[in-house]
């Protein structure tokens, strides 16, 4: 087989479907194309659509997965999802399996026994590893075996990917039991750029002047007096500021409050959420990004146009997978079952953390 219908739940913009479709490997037939997608939010799925796969409305589902009948999807040779981060990441409050979100993987894992996919790849975020005392990975890993299934979990840096940003995020890559191939983690030589620092990809080139999803952001008087003061790397607790522009806060001290980029370096982490200060700010002028040059950040091209407000944006972006980070993956996977040598790393997610039952990732 050289052709892969990929199905994906909690597909939100398309960042991995970006990297997906883009994948190809040299003189061969082999690549993925899409067969449905869904997602709890009309935005991420208008945005979805209209990129991903204009005029085939019924490909993508704007369903809450937990009243989604799986039997009306059709056959997939391939499954991808980034199940939801919330109850795992270190901003939040970490409730792993206890909290609303934790428990959602289980759909992918459902999916996963109906369709019997080829391959599958699953996202999450790094502090996956130590929810519920690390026991919630291991039992994630453990049902997704169960499912037929030999895993290849990794803790992907994509900066070293050549990201222009610091993304930190477990894939976990799995191969249907029977199948004669060993998917192997891709080496970081295999990335799409050499300079990732954010100024090259917010300026070089230029976004332009027409470029959808680029507005500003109005700033207070107050922040742009405080933006001055802040020089480029720092952030709201390490500047030397006037009295009356320190932030009156107790307890912890968030590093990206008011943070500056530094141009020379690939950006901090770009979220989908928070409040005041946590804009990601620009390295030289007083203001924070526009969503354009946060997309630019997560990969996507200037002519990616993302539906609704721009507070709905923002929180697509934030919460896409980098396309460049995934399409090499995507292009290892296509590597792996055309059986064609590509540089790889060993894979390493933790190993203070029981990973199961096994005791290992049961490669």
């Amino acid at each position: 087989m050289a052709q892969y219908r990929l199905g994906e739940l909690f597909c939100g913009p398309g960042g991995i479907a970006c990297g997906a479709i883009a994948a190809r490997i040299a003189n061969t037939d082999y690549r993925i194309i899409h067969q449905w997608a869904t997602d709890y939010d009309r935005d991420t799925c208008n945005t979805y659509l209209n990129n991903i796969c204009p005029g085939a409305d019924s490909s993508v589902i704007w369903k809450d997965i937990r009243k989604l009948d799986l039997s009306t999807l059709s056959v997939i040779d391939a499954l991808a999802f980034g199940f939801p981060c919330n109850d795992y990441s270190v901003v939040g409050e970490q409730k792993g399996m206890d909290g609303v979100f934790g428990p959602l993987y289980s759909y992918g894992v459902a999916a996963l026994k109906r369709f019997q996919p080829l391959w599958f790849l699953a996202e999450n975020v790094g502090g996956l590893r130590n929810a519920n005392d690390g026991k919630a990975f291991a039992q994630i890993l453990d049902d997704m075996r169960s499912a037929g299934y030999t895993l290849t979990p990794h803790l992907y840096r994509f900066e070293e990917y050549g990201v222009p940003q610091t993304r930190h995020r477990i894939i976990i890559v799995g191969v249907k039991n029977g199948e004669t191939v060993t998917f192997r983690v891709p080496s970081p030589k295999l990335r799409k750029r050499e300079d990732n620092s954010c100024r090259v990809a917010i300026e070089e080139p230029p976004i332009p002047k027409d470029a959808s999803n680029n507005e500003l952001t109005n700033q207070s008087a107050t922040v742009v007096r405080r933006l001055s003061h802040i020089k480029a790397g720092e952030n709201a607790f390490n500047a030397n500021l006037p009295d009356d522009l320190k932030l009156n806060v107790t307890g912890a001290k968030i590093s990206q409050i008011y943070k500056r980029l530094d141009p020379n370096k690939p950006a901090y982490t770009v979220t989908g959420s928070g409040g005041g200060g946590t804009h990601i700010y620009h390295w030289n002028e007083p203001r924070a990004l526009t969503n354009r040059e946060r997309a630019r950040l997560q990969t996507f091209r200037d002519d990616y146009v993302f539906s609704g407000l721009k507070e709905s944006v923002r929180k697509q972006i934030g919460m896409a997978v980098p396309c460049e980070g995934a399409q090499i993956i995507f292009e290892a996977i296509l590597n792996t079952f055309a059986g064609i040598h590509y540089e790889s790393v060993e894979a390493n997610i933790n190993d203070q953390i029981d990973l199961g039952s096994s005791g290992r990732f049961n490669q």
